[in-house]
């Protein structure tokens, strides 16, 4: 692993090379199994994408295996894109698009590309047999375009299910519901969709949470707004009014209204938790990262424990994470702390954090408005300002700032932001004004490498 001071202590990311979309994730063999997108040769993900590994036994200690799905066959001759796992018996079953770009004069959405959905044995450390290809761009819809991908599979009794993120000829966005007796054989049973939202809905999810089903997708194209919206894509989930195959759409929610979350993925605990990682980046973001140079770029949120109340998901660290606060102490206006760090606030009228003398983070309680700010360029990266509209009279704040990273938990994790940052100075600097709460140094994860045996 790369050395450096934005190296990250609670969040996993590349031994090197790019990272995006989370995928695969599961609980198999009594570990937890993170897969994610990664261009290995290129912190600028120029290249070839293929599957990189991390497995944990606890959600804590870390062992980067290695990347295990390569592209290369006859189905996915350019990229290994973005999919999702099952566990049966001892196989843990990989199903994932297989992206190849054709040469010529293409427009690669209504010509020269292929998207196929292909599985492929995963034993716990390699891949095993062949690929079987499921469903090809001859397979969809007609009426959609090139661009149908990112599998998200799931079992219900004997039942198989699978959403595929999609855009159709008019540019508008859709998910595709599949259904299978045996996970290889699949027949389309409905499309989900939402009239002008977008026209393209990517890394579709569809999972039950304390009793209410939910799609979750990543729409591009939708309109801007100061309080929602703000990214150049967004990611969020609809309530289903029933079961996915009856069920309609209710109104749309984000995840996370910071500048760094995209293509989030949701897997069930051993213990029954729904757990949530996304991608703390942004594709085609005005800002940027710094470590491109440096030679690694991007991370993946810390695992977010969801839970449904008062008609609306809220998201908290998993409780795993807890177990890394150090002794809590007392939180001054101004103190120097090394990061990581958590920090746990309150406020009953206006309130201001400032972290590293450029990320300021505000609660307008009149307008019950909440704002993070950067006002140096260099710390954020070119990134300025996210807005969001709180409930209630008071802010309640749980905030988690990495080397390189901040993660910010609002009454009681009913909003979320999280951003990239880049403090130059460490120890960093925390000035609070009408806050009251603590502090505690956090120990980071136990991340290693797989030893070649």
């Amino acid at each position: 692993m790369i050395s450096h001071p934005w190296r990250q202590g609670l969040h996993l990311e590349p031994p090197q090379g790019w990272l995006n979309d989370p995928n695969g994730l599961a609980y198999f063999q009594h570990r937890y199994h993170v897969f994610f997108q990664f261009c290995p040769q290129s912190a600028g993900g120029v290249g070839a994408k293929c599957w990189g590994h991390y497995e944990s036994p606890d959600l804590v200690h870390w062992t980067y295996t290695g990347a295990p799905l390569q592209p290369g066959g006859v189905y996915d001759l350019g990229d290994a894109y973005s999919g999702s796992a099952v566990a049966q018996g001892d196989t843990l079953w990989l199903y994932y698009t297989g992206n190849y770009k054709a040469p010529g004069p293409h427009d690669y959405i209504h010509t020269g590309r292929h998207h196929n959905t292909i599985r492929v044995a995963f034993d716990g450390r390699q891949c095993q047999g062949r690929k079987q290809l499921l469903l090809s761009n001859l397979d969809y819809p007609r009426h959609c375009t090139l661009h149908v991908r990112d599998p998200k599979v799931w079992q219900e009794g004997q039942m198989w299910w699978m959403v595929l993120g999609a855009r159709d000829q008019a540019d508008r966005g859709e998910v595709l519901l599949y259904r299978s007796p045996d996970g290889e054989k699949w027949s389309l049973e409905r499309e989900l969709k939402k009239a002008d939202f977008g026209y393209m809905w990517e890394c579709p999810d569809c999972f039950r949470l304390d009793g209410q089903w939910l799609l979750s997708v990543s729409p591009q194209g939708l309109p801007h707004g100061e309080t929602c919206c703000q990214n150049v894509y967004q990611s969020g989930y609809f309530p289903l009014s029933a079961a996915p195959l009856e069920g309609e759409l209710g109104a749309f929610a984000e995840w996370d209204m910071g500048f760094d979350f995209y293509a989030p993925q949701s897997f069930a605990a051993p213990d029954g938790r729904r757990l949530l990682v996304g991608w703390m980046g942004m594709p085609d973001a005005p800002y940027h990262n710094p470590t491109v140079p440096l030679g690694w770029q991007h991370c993946l949120t810390m695992p977010r424990e969801l839970s449904w109340k008062e008609g609306r998901v809220y998201q908290r660290p998993a409780r795993e994470m807890e177990g890394l606060c150090r002794l809590w102490r007392a939180l001054p206006e101004t103190v120097e702390v090394k990061t990581p760090v958590r920090v746990q606030a309150r406020a009953k009228g206006p309130a201001r954090l400032t972290l590293a003398e450029g990320l300021h983070l505000e609660y307008d309680p009149d307008q019950r408005l909440f704002t993070m700010t950067f006002s140096d360029s260099a710390l954020g990266g070119g990134r300025t300002v996210r807005r969001a509209r709180l409930e209630g009279e008071t802010l309640e704040l749980d905030l988690w700032v990495d080397n390189s990273s901040v993660e910010c938990y609002l009454n009681g994790g009913h909003t979320v932001f999280s951003t990239r940052f880049y403090p130059i100075h460490t120890p960093i600097r925390l000035e609070g004004q009408g806050l009251e709460g603590h502090y505690a140094p956090l120990r980071t994860l136990q991340v290693e490498e797989m030893q070649e045996s």
